[in-house]
């Protein structure tokens, strides 16, 4: 990659890190599926808007409607909701830790349910290292040693798990050969009709009070910067430099929540947090393969 590439990596993964940092300050005054709706609403607007300048073509054929409510159920609804919900105990850089795993779920769903994207000795090997890191995370809280709320880490892995089932569903919008911002704003904006009768329903916004200062900039940091702007870096990176170089930032993602969590919130991870972190990365790195190909090449 560029030098180009690799700052716009560096770049998006304190976008996406920071949106773990974000939704912990904003989680302080706003439940977790408000905090969702606001943040897939207010980037919808941020993303339209972008659209709108750069002159790109909106199709709201029947198919790309479905398709869209599909990708935004699985991509946004529910990892957002659940991680939103694990978030609101859990410390930023623990969560973007968790979060991580999702390339580990990807690799048993494709397996499982596509022909052309088999789960290969690399990318096994990559799942026993990053599950072996799970264990080491979520041990100390089954055993009662530990003082994180076991139920909180577990929803934030079914948050991924529903990642992985978005990248799987995702692959409808190649064959739709939608422009990927435009792609990107479709399921955003289904999203938020999705969120809104279940925030009314379960939340009732209306009755809550006012957030401070804080949380509401936090969470319009939240949708412009940790989503809208990182949608427009991501598709950047994806264009100049391919799928396979902008899974990179799976590893720098956690290293920012940590080092935000720590520096703005005071947070501490435990030891083992580390270990585990360790572990996952390790097993990202060989479903990666890069590294293990060059090491295996000298």
């Amino acid at each position: 990659m560029s030098s180009r590439d690799w700052s716009l990596l560096l770049f998006l993964s304190l976008l996406w890190g920071g949106s773990f940092f974000f939704a912990r300050v904003a989680l302080i005054d706003l439940p977790p599926l408000t905090l969702v709706l606001a943040r897939v609403v207010i980037a919808a607007v941020a993303l339209g808007l972008y659209i709108r300048v750069t002159v790109r073509v909106i199709t709201t054929s029947r198919t790309v409607v479905i398709t869209c409510l599909g990708m935004g159920l699985l991509n946004n609804v529910i990892p957002f909701s659940l991680i939103f919900w694990g978030q609101t105990v859990l410390p930023a850089g623990l969560t973007a830790i968790l979060n991580a795993t999702t390339p580990l779920f990807s690799v048993i769903v494709m397996h499982l349910m596509t022909r052309d994207e088999r789960a290969t000795p690399n990318k096994v090997a990559g799942v026993l290292l990053g599950f072996t890191g799970v264990i080491i995370l979520i041990a100390p809280s089954i055993s009662g040693l530990g003082a994180t709320p076991l139920w909180a880490m577990l929803v934030c892995l079914a948050g991924a798990v529903s990642y992985a089932f978005s990248g799987l569903y995702g692959r409808r919008f190649k064959a739709l050969g939608l422009d990927p911002a435009v792609a990107a704003f479709g399921q955003i904006t289904a999203s938020s009709l999705l969120m809104v009768p279940l925030v009314a329903l379960v939340d009732s916004p209306w009755t809550l009070a006012m957030p401070g200062m804080p949380a509401i900039l936090a969470t319009i940091a939240l949708a412009v910067v940790s989503t809208a702007l990182a949608y427009v870096v991501f598709f950047t990176i994806l264009e100049s430099a391919g799928p396979t170089n902008l899974l990179l930032v799976t590893f720098l993602i956690p290293v920012s929540a940590i080092a935000l969590g720590w520096v703005l919130l005071g947070e501490q991870l435990a030891w083992y947090h580390f270990a585990g972190m360790l572990l996952i990365g390790a097993g990202l790195a060989a479903i990666d393969g890069r590294i293990t190909a060059r090491l295996f090449t000298r």
